[in-house]
């Protein structure tokens, strides 16, 4: 059983570390590249930034033994990243990371979760790049908003009902004010005001509570 429980608790964090690290790398000509989220996991409504890498591919290596190293800079002047989600695009510049050769940052502010493409765009020195990638899903914010943003407080909730029975009391005091003072006919559509008055009130009191 113990057993099982180590396996099971592998494969979990490997799944999370997956989650985490989730970059896609790919070649052009004689060129590495790679792109992921710059803050993982990310979630929509927050700014982030597509990481971009560029190095040299090293002879004699395989796609998956390739690593990041000597990158090449200066890619921020010919290449540019096209991101796509469903029917809507929009073209991002790349700013160079000064620290990292061959790093760079398409800065974007992903609206709403799901999964974007990325179209590499452009020229790496000599070798034209026209290349279609996927970063990791978006994901919705509320999946690490807390708590729970809402759009009317308790107080106000607690406000709006002490309100509604003021009003409700008054309206009260004024029906039998009418029914004291007018015929019972006149009294009798004073309380249908009044029953009408009362559940426009809750009407409204629902509505603020679903949203």
């Amino acid at each position: 059983m113990k057993i099982i429980f180590s396996i099971l608790f592998l494969l979990i964090i490997s799944g999370f570390a997956g989650i985490a690290f989730g970059h896609t790398v790919d070649s052009v000509g004689e060129y590495r590249v790679e792109i992921g989220w710059m803050n993982e996991p990310v979630v929509s409504g927050e700014t982030n930034a597509i990481e971009f890498y560029v190095s040299p591919l090293e002879p004699g290596l395989e796609l998956e033994d390739q690593s990041f190293k000597n990158g090449i800079p200066d890619l921020n002047k010919t290449v540019k990243i096209k991101l796509i989600f469903k029917e809507e695009s929009i073209t991002l510049p790349l700013s160079p990371d000064h620290n990292i050769p061959g790093k760079y940052y398409a800065f974007v502010n992903p609206t709403k979760s799901g999964f974007y493409q990325a179209n590499i765009l452009g020229t790496i020195k000599d070798t034209p790049i026209s290349l279609s990638m996927h970063p990791p899903k978006v994901d919705e914010r509320a999946y690490i908003e807390f708590p729970e943003p809402a759009d009317i407080t308790i107080t106000q909730m607690i406000d709006g009902h002490t309100a509604l029975i003021e009003d409700v009391s008054d309206l009260k005091d004024s029906v039998s004010s009418i029914e004291d003072s007018q015929s019972s006919n006149i009294g009798y559509i004073g309380i249908g005001v009044g029953i009408i008055g009362i559940a426009i009130a809750i009407v409204a009191i629902n509505k603020s509570k679903k949203n």
